[in-house]
């Protein structure tokens, strides 16, 4: 089977955010592959070892992307390949599925996994948004797939519920938590990833200009949360605490 994931760097799930004059501040932060896009990748390695095939990563990013593609080559994938968008002013969801979309117009593959959503932006779009590009069928927070006969049979999460669907390939899916359980890269697997081919393209390479794939969206302001502050524990009758809590709702709160 030809199998390709999609996957995004993001900042470690444990980094502390910070923002100066509007923008997030990068330097020194920790990055990781994106949690939702490991689920992908073990997903994308069980299905090659059970059907044959090439498990390919992609991303589309900045060289120092390299690092998470080594890591999904270290897991069993193998190869992958870095579209560099560093020429791209504004890039958003829109800039990143055109850019794959390109690259995998031509590439015959049979499913293309990606995680559910990004940690950091949270939109959930670049896997829709692709499908439907491609002219593919499409199945998003999958829990389960099994494939037979060229059609898929995907268990959908629906907010704790479950929908079974079954789709011709080929298809893109993303992966929901509790797909699988990702693997560590093992020290012989991040060995033979330093081997591994990794190629590296740009927009030129898939005859794009910048401004074909510009971002559609704008950013208007960008802040972190208040602090949290100390909670309040009521005190006395249990209907004096009721009506205690329905007045700060109302008043404090104004969320009713």
């Amino acid at each position: 089977m030809n199998i390709y994931v999609i996957l995004k760097r993001t900042f470690d799930t444990e980094e502390k955010i910070q923002i100066e004059n509007g923008e997030i501040v990068e330097d020194g932060a920790e990055f990781i592959i994106n949690p939702y896009d490991e689920y992908a990748i073990e997903e994308a390695i069980q299905i090659r070892d059970e059907h044959g095939g090439e498990v390919t990563l992609v991303t589309v990013g900045d060289e120092e992307a390299e690092k998470q593609l080594r890591t999904g080559l270290a897991m069993g994938a193998d190869k992958a390949v870095l579209i560099e968008d560093e020429d791209v002013e504004d890039g958003d969801q829109f800039s990143t599925q055109a850019i794959l979309a390109a690259y995998l117009q031509d590439k015959d593959a049979d499913i293309i996994l990606g995680g559910n959503v990004a940690v950091d932006g949270g939109s959930g779009q670049v896997g829709p948004r692709l499908a439907e590009q491609l002219g593919f069928n499409h199945v998003t927070s999958i829990v389960k797939i099994d494939i037979a006969d060229g059609k898929a049979t995907i268990e959908k999460d629906v907010e704790g519920d479950q929908q079974i669907v079954e789709v011709s390939l080929p298809v893109v899916v993303t992966a929901q938590q509790g797909l699988n359980e990702p693997r560590y890269p093992s020290l012989p697997g991040i060995m033979k990833a330093k081997k591994k081919p990794l190629e590296t393209l740009d927009l030129d390479d898939l005859d794009l200009d910048e401004d074909d794939v510009e971002g559609k969206t704008k950013t208007v302001d960008r802040y972190l949360p208040p602090e949290k502050e100390a909670g309040k524990i009521l005190e006395g009758e249990l209907d004096d605490q009721v009506k205690e809590l329905v007045s700060l709702l109302k008043n404090e709160a104004k969320v009713i």
